[in-house]
């Protein structure tokens, strides 16, 4: 019996300092930790890891996932933003496939509300530079949803809002990355509203001066060195990309995006047009493909937009690649349905495809149909666009036509 207790006592003895040393290891690492973070919940390794599976959820549009985890990190940490603001922008890419879309419009205001509470309760206490930071965000995404809606007096109060956190934001390095997000939108958009929306200029003068060619180049830098703002730079990189005709650089970082999250519909079809605009025929024919029979399965987020994209595209290939006139037709009138499905008749698509169909009666020398279309881009598509250069061509050579075969 005493040998047992001898050996007990000697298997303890050797444990518990080994125990001991565990502990004062664990109480380094959680020091290490807190020094490493500053207190910050948003650089915490355990909340970034958290909050990335959650977050990659989100974009890939597997929404009851995150949103299972988001409302867990809200249970954990029930005063921070960091969860509200999360399941705001959640809001939003529930929108984004269809922006004219505004199911999401309250739930998202409400969440970012929420977010700006907590946070201003913990920068009324502490001034602690991440609580700018989410006010920053918050007020930022609620600025974007009222510019997407044409509120235009509550844009330019929530952008100001914004940047006045942002600024704060800035003495702390460590958000450094995710604080370059703010300034490259900033900078690049500063621009975009000055050249696109001469309404809105006067407005321009309560805003600091901008530098363009900055703000796209910050908004790159952020898309591979921030961690939590990356996939919106990406995000707003594929649009700058096609604005600015960056062709080359739209596919790259469309490609990549899909392939990141293949189950996001913004990224699929903005891979299938870049594909499409780099001459990639094959793959830009698989890519549509592949979203229409999405849209047919009801896959979540797969809706008209992306319809109304794939169809103009594969109409496009079978009238002027394969001359199959059928095809072309089927995928011209597919496009055009769901440009009225998702009431988005002013795109560029519907009214090309209203041309295709003329063009195409032209070519099967139904010259009265083709005059009809011609007539109905010219009455509505917009005066400037490419296609009702070419349908008032088109036009003129369809009467002249008809007049030789009566």
């Amino acid at each position: 019996m005493r040998y047992h207790l001898s050996i007990v006592a000697l298997f303890f003895g050797l444990l518990l300092p080994a125990f001991n040393s565990n502990a004062q290891w664990w109480k380094k690492a959680d020091e290490a930790e807190k020094e490493r973070s500053k207190g910050m919940l948003l650089l915490t390794t355990e909340v970034q890891t958290e909050a990335t599976v959650a977050i990659n959820q989100m974009y890939n549009f597997h929404f009851p996932e995150a949103e299972r985890e988001f409302n867990y990190l809200k249970i954990k940490y029930p005063q921070h933003p960091l969860p509200d603001f999360l399941l705001g922008l959640m809001q939003w890419w529930k929108i984004v496939p269809n922006t004219r879309n505004e199911v999401y419009d309250d739930r998202l205001i409400e969440y970012m509300d929420q977010s700006i509470e907590k946070a201003e309760k913990i920068y009324d206490e502490t001034e602690n530079p991440e609580a700018a930071f989410f006010m920053a965000a918050a007020y930022g995404f609620k600025g974007r949803l009222h510019a997407e809606r044409k509120h235009w007096t509550r844009a330019t109060l929530a952008a100001k809002n914004a940047l006045k956190y942002l600024e704060y934001s800035r003495n702390f390095a460590d958000f450094s990355p995710e604080l370059m997000f703010g300034d490259g939108l900033y900078n690049y958009y500063y621009f975009f509203i000055k050249q696109n929306f001469p309404l809105l200029r006067p407005v321009l003068w309560l805003f600091p001066k901008a530098d363009k060619s900055q703000g796209i180049a910050q908004l790159e830098k952020v898309s591979y060195q921030a961690f939590y703002t990356r996939t919106e730079a990406r995000y707003f990189l594929l649009q700058i990309y096609g604005i600015e005709n960056m062709n080359e650089k739209a596919y790259g970082m469309a490609k990549y995006t899909s392939e990141t999250f293949p189950d996001n519909p913004y990224f699929h079809r903005a891979y299938a047009r870049s594909a499409y605009m780099n001459g990639n025929i094959q793959e830009a024919t698989s890519l549509c493909k592949e979203i229409l029979r999405r849209i047919e399965i009801h896959q979540i987020g797969y809706e008209g937009t992306s319809g109304r994209y794939a169809s103009y595209i594969l109409g496009y290939y079978a009238l002027y690649v394969n001359r199959d006139h059928a095809d072309a037709m089927r995928y011209f009138k597919q496009c055009m349905a769901y440009t009225k499905e998702t009431d988005a008749t002013d795109s560029g698509y519907y009214w090309a495809s209203v041309l295709g169909l003329a063009r195409i009666s032209y070519q099967q020398q139904h010259y009265d149909e083709a005059v009809d279309f011609c007539k109905e881009v010219l009455e509505s598509a917009d005066k400037k666009s490419p296609q009702h250069t070419e349908a008032k061509k088109l036009l003129s050579e369809s009467k002249k036509a008809r007049r030789k075969k009566r």
